[in-house]
């Protein structure tokens, strides 16, 4: 996929992984709709890019993924790429772990990706072309103690790519997940106790080298399909 003049649809574009993608694809001549939460941050991201618009938004609201390729298709006449990315993480044993926090993480991290991606991949069938790009976990293929509801919304995402980029397959689009290890975000900000040092990894992953490994999906040859990517730290023990 030549990437030049393409456009595409970033959630969580905030901080991390989305922010480290737009500033990578941004190289090759994406132009951007990027969206997250907050909004401060979404502008100073957007003065750093070439060619982008800002969609401050929670994407727990059910309208959002139809809102964003309106505005995608208002802004810039296209949409070819979404890289369907936002997520939280809630953890903790049995008696800890809270009921709404469970469920808030699953409207973001499953119904959210869900209509985010079904939203894509329609418009990108009456388009003829496009990619999906979702982003998963290690904890997409196995579990842990106390981390199961997270695992459980990844283990979702994984059989939704898949059965998705079997229904698409012998197309001209795209359906992958990514699957990073320990990355050092503020997805786990508020923890008392960082898993790098629970677990015992020195030296987690950087959002930009999750950056480099979406570009390598979205740059192979119209003929190849990189369907998953697991890419974890070299001191974290699978």
């Amino acid at each position: 996929m030549g990437l030049n003049g393409k456009v595409a649809i970033i959630t969580g574009a905030s901080s991390g992984i989305g922010r480290a993608v737009a500033r990578n694809l941004n190289e090759a001549g994406v132009r951007f709709l990027l969206t997250g939460r907050r909004e401060d941050r979404l502008s100073e991201l957007k003065e750093e890019l070439n060619h982008a618009a800002i969609f401050p938004c929670d994407i727990s609201d059910p309208g959002v993924p139809e809102s964003l390729l309106k505005t995608a298709l208002d802004s810039f006449g296209r949409c070819d790429i979404v890289f369907n990315n936002a997520g939280v993480i809630t953890t903790g044993s049995i008696d800890e772990i809270k009921l709404e926090d469970i469920s808030y993480m699953v409207r973001v991290n499953v119904e959210a990706a869900f209509r985010m991606a079904y939203v894509a991949l329609k418009h990108f069938k009456s388009a003829g072309s496009g990619f999906l790009i979702n982003t998963s976990s290690l904890l997409g293929t196995k579990v842990r103690p106390t981390a199961g509801a997270y695992a459980g919304t990844k283990f979702a995402i994984e059989a939704l790519t898949e059965a998705l980029r079997l229904e698409l397959a012998k197309t001209n689009i795209g359906v992958a997940c990514v699957e990073p290890g320990l990355v050092q975000t503020e997805l786990h900000r508020n923890w008392e106790i960082h898993p790098a040092q629970s677990l015992n990894i020195p030296r987690p992953l950087k959002p930009e080298d999750i950056a480099r490994v979406v570009r390598f999906i979205l740059e192979q040859p119209d003929h190849v399909r990189l369907a998953r990517i697991l890419v974890v730290p070299s001191d974290q023990e699978l």
